[in-house]
């Protein structure tokens, strides 16, 4: 039976199969070494560089992007596309990435337990991955710092970082968009001049007349075009954590982004992408719209601005899949489950948190006794 998208089996992708990276010297399994080109042992200690990784950010090759209208048209070469074996989490909605080995496991992002699916998952290649720079130690006192500076934060939760519970690396998948826009827009242009009133006011129990400055607005018409080329527009492809913490893990380098290899992903997880294509353009659109928005008011010019219309046309749209490291914990406090997320390139920390009752109490009878102390001190020396 021939897949669909597929014109006949010779075209579809052959069966993902499991990566193994064992070490040169002792035969173990490897693992990518965060910050290196290289994959390194814990068994021995012995490391093998990755291939071509070393000759510059790219490592010498292309990262190539893709026709999004050929995406969409499900015409991409098979080539582009790849089967893998996920888990879904009911809990938090993400797809995983795991090892045929591995049959039961916990969800990285939420904690939850996971039972391995059986069936393969059919999604577009990644075109590149950007490695990991922190390890896990550089992680977690990273997240330590941030959780030690969390006001009414309980103690259990700081104690978590201290503990050096394991957190989890993944790389998180994200959609990146290209696209050459030419923009015509009509609309007002507002320049602020001023006119003299006089207005009464009333000085010295007498009203007098005064002159005031009193601002105006001339509004005349104006229409153009604008252009714009945008690269790179990141929009995250996963729906397993919550955007306004991913989003402040911004920004990152982009640049650093290495053609796809699996040794990178070695000894880490990959999740799947959740967005669709066609769903992630939506929101580069809104990010463009934004832009090109700030750009038109620009055009206008002048001291206010209003945009009565804008037609906005596309040409050389490009896409291409990449995955970005995040390093993850997930703690449960009084039943409830709180993540953090940290930018495995920067350190940079967000996530959920709980607040201590008690510490709040206190904080406000502190500051009760504090307000009474002054009050008694400002009465006793009346």
């Amino acid at each position: 039976m021939t897949e669909p998208g597929f014109e006949s089996l010779e075209d579809a992708p052959p069966p993902q199969e499991d990566e193994r990276f064992p070490c040169a010297q002792c035969g173990a399994q490897l693992r990518f070494r965060p910050g290196a080109a290289a994959l390194i042992c814990d068994h021995c200690g012995f490391e093998n560089e990755i291939a071509g990784a070393e000759s510059g950010p790219w490592g010498g090759e292309t990262i190539r992007e893709l026709d999004y209208e050929t995406a969409i048209a499900d015409r991409l070469d098979a080539a582009e596309q790849e089967e893998t074996r996920t888990a879904h989490c009911e809990a938090c909605g993400a797809d995983v990435e795991f090892d045929p080995a591995v049959h039961a496991a916990e969800c990285p992002f939420c904690a939850a337990p996971l039972v391995v699916d059986t069936g393969a998952n059919r999604h577009i290649k990644p075109k590149g991955v950007a490695p990991f720079q922190l390890n896990e130690g550089e992680a977690r006192e990273a997240m330590r710092r941030w959780l030690g500076a969390l006001w009414f934060a309980p103690s259990e939760l700081k104690d978590y970082a201290r503990a050096g519970r394991p957190m989890q690396g993944v790389y998180v998948p994200y959609w990146t968009f290209d696209a050459d826009t030419e923009t015509a827009y009509s609309g007002m242009r507002g320049d602020v001049y001023y006119v003299t009133q006089y207005v009464t006011v009333m000085q010295n129990g007498k009203s007098k007349r005064v002159p005031r400055q009193v601002p105006k607005i001339r509004w005349t018409p104006r229409s153009g075009r604008v252009k714009r080329w945008f690269d790179d527009v990141l929009v995250l492809a996963s729906r397993a954590l919550p955007k306004r913490y991913t989003d402040r893990l911004a920004p990152w380098d982009l640049a650093a982004l290495q053609p796809y290899r699996p040794d990178y992903l070695a000894g880490f997880r990959a999740e799947a992408y959740t967005v669709q294509l066609e769903e992630g353009f939506v929101e580069a659109r809104e990010i463009m719209n934004r832009v090109i928005e700030r750009d038109v008011r620009f055009d206008i010019g002048g001291d206010r601005q209003q945009i009565h219309q804008m037609r906005t046309k596309l040409d050389a749209v490009t896409f291409k899949h990449i995955l970005l490291p995040v390093w993850m914990a997930a703690y449960k406090y009084r039943g409830e489950t709180y993540r953090f997320v940290v930018n495995g390139q920067t350190g940079a920390v967000q996530g959920e948190r709980p607040y201590s009752r008690w510490k709040i109490a206190f904080a406000i009878l502190a500051g009760l006794l504090a307000a009474a102390a002054v009050g008694y001190l400002v009465a006793t020396n009346q």
